[in-house]
C-alpha cells in the first residue's frame, strides 16, 4: 500500500511539472503549423512597421506588442525574428530615452519661463504702488483719489490685506493696518512719506503682505 502510494504521488508530482511547463514556457508547441505561420507573418508585419516608424503606435504600446511576439519562441525556426525584436527593444528604448530628455529640457524651460514671468510680475505691483500712492496723495479731488485706491486696491489679495509699517531700522513699527485703511489714510494726508521695503505674494500674484519704511 505505501509503494501504492508513493508510486501515486510521483505519477502526480510529473503530471503537475509537465502542466505547468507546459503553461509557463514560451514555445511554439502546441500550434499548428497555420498558427505559427500566422504569427511569423504578423510578426514581421509588426516589427517591421516599428522599425520604420509605420505605425501609430505609443512607445509603450509598441514595448507591449514587442512582449507579445516574445511569447512565442521563434528562435529555431526564425533568428531573424529574435533580432528584428533586439533591434525594436533598442530602438523602442533609445526613443524612450530622447522622450524623457526633451520633457525633461521642456520642462526645466517652461520653469525658467515661468520664473522669469514671476519676476516680472512682483516688480510691477512694487513699482506700481509706488505710483499709485502719490496719485492718491496728489489726487486733485475726492473722486480721483477713490479711483486711484480702487485701482491700487487690485494688486493685494483681498483690501484687508496686511499693510507694516517700520519706523526705523531698529525693528520698531507702527500699529499693523490693512490695504484699504492705508490708501484711505494717504488720501486724507495728501503726502508719501514711506517706501515699499518688501512685498510678499501669493500664487497668483497679488500682495498678501506689505511692508513699507518711513522715510
Amino acid at each position: 500500500m505505501v509503494k501504492n502510494l508513493k508510486s501515486i504521488i510521483i505519477i502526480a508530482m510529473i503530471a503537475l511539472i509537465t502542466i505547468c511547463g507546459a503553461t509557463s514556457c514560451k514555445s511554439s508547441k502546441g500550434l499548428s503549423k497555420k498558427e505559427y505561420k500566422a504569427r511569423v507573418e504578423q510578426a514581421t508585419k509588426d516589427l517591421n512597421a516599428i522599425l520604420n516608424n509605420e505605425t501609430e503606435w505609443t512607445l509603450e504600446e509598441q514595448q507591449a506588442r514587442v512582449n507579445e511576439i516574445k511569447e512565442t519562441d521563434f528562435s529555431k525556426k526564425n533568428p531573424e525574428i529574435v533580432e528584428m525584436i533586439e533591434r525594436a527593444e533598442a530602438k523602442i528604448a533609445n526613443e524612450m530615452a530622447e522622450r524623457d530628455r526633451l520633457a525633461q529640457e521642456q520642462q526645466l524651460r517652461e520653469q525658467e519661463e515661468q520664473r522669469l514671468r514671476e519676476l516680472e510680475e512682483q516688480a510691477k505691483p512694487k513699482t506700481g504702488l509706488a505710483n499709485y500712492f502719490t496719485m492718491i496723495a496728489n489726487a486733485k479731488d475726492t473722486e480721483t483719489a477713490n479711483r486711484a485706491i480702487k485701482e491700487a486696491l487690485e494688486l493685494f489679495e483681498s483690501p484687508d490685506a496686511v499693510v507694516l509699517i517700520r519706523l526705523n531700522n531698529y525693528g520698531d513699527y507702527d500699529r499693523p493696518t490693512t490695504a484699504a485703511n492705508y490708501l484711505n489714510y494717504l488720501k486724507d494726508q495728501k503726502r508719501v512719506n514711506v517706501s515699499v521695503d518688501n512685498v510678499k505674494y501669493n500664487e497668483e500674484n497679488k500682495i498678501t503682505e506689505l511692508e513699507l519704511i518711513k522715510k
